[in-house]
């Protein structure tokens, strides 16, 4: 029987994360997205706490707008301001089992353009 999407990708998910993991120098930019929306948030997995999460549901970013990718983008540079002022420069980047495609490239560049390195 074939695996269902949700199945697919979560496998793909347990697959990146034997080899992503976060600290507090480096934190895992950890990308989730739905349908409608798209949330990121830097976690340092060896305490196991969020360091700082931003989305496209905050207030600034759901006020502008914008189409879905371009809403991406905004997360991706909100992400990396808010991890700037936490003093994070540089995050392992976690696709969450998403192809590298679409809204998840257009949140890291985003991140990038904020001053994100990965």
């Amino acid at each position: 029987m074939a695996l269902s999407k949700e199945q697919r990708r979560q496998r793909i998910h347990y697959r990146i994360r034997k080899t992503v993991a976060g600290s507090a120098e480096r934190p895992r930019l950890a990308v989730f997205r739905s349908n409608k929306e798209i949330y990121a948030q830097l976690i340092d997995d060896v305490r196991g706490v969020t360091i700082t999460a931003a989305s496209s549901r905050d207030k600034d970013i759901d006020a502008s707008k914008v189409n879905k990718t371009e809403a991406a983008k905004l997360v991706g540079k909100s992400i990396a301001e808010k991890a700037i002022k936490a003093g994070v420069d540089s995050v392992a980047f976690d696709r969450g089992g998403y192809l590298y495609h679409g809204r998840v490239k257009s949140l890291a560049e985003g991140a990038r353009e904020g001053g994100l390195k990965f």
